[in-house]
């Protein structure tokens, strides 16, 4: 298994924006499919983006598609997810996850990170 480890959140007013990190290792980045999820308190997790391993597809959730951009540099071994005109509902922890195939499921991604906290105040 990869390990993952999420960096960037923080707090940022409405309309503000954030990038988190994802970076990786124990196995081969450029390997791996990558997704970005989110669980709000009380709510189930929710898929965000996700990135094959060649960059060459990329899903986005309705709900953030033109707000947010997930990228990754496969030399740096890490992930990313710009996170622009944020809204107080994009207010989440936010996880990456890595698998061998692109997918917009959670159960489908067999690596996770810890997490990181993403809140926006109104």
């Amino acid at each position: 298994q990869v390990q993952l480890v999420e960096s960037g959140g923080g707090l940022v007013q409405a309309g503000g924006s954030l990038r988190l990190s994802c970076a990786a290792s124990g196995h081969t980045f450029s390997s791996y499919a990558m997704g970005w999820f989110r669980q709000a308190p009380g709510k189930e997790r929710e898929f965000v983006a996700a990135i094959s391993w060649s960059g060459g597809s990329i899903y986005y959730a309705d709900s953030v598609n033109g707000r947010f951009t997930i990228s990754r540099e496969n030399a740096k071994n890490t992930v990313y997810l710009q996170m622009n005109s944020l809204k107080p509902e994009d207010t989440a922890v936010y996880y990456c996850a890595a698998d061998s195939t692109i997918s917009t499921r959670g159960a489908d991604f067999g690596s996770w990170g810890q997490g990181t906290q993403v809140t926006v105040s109104s």
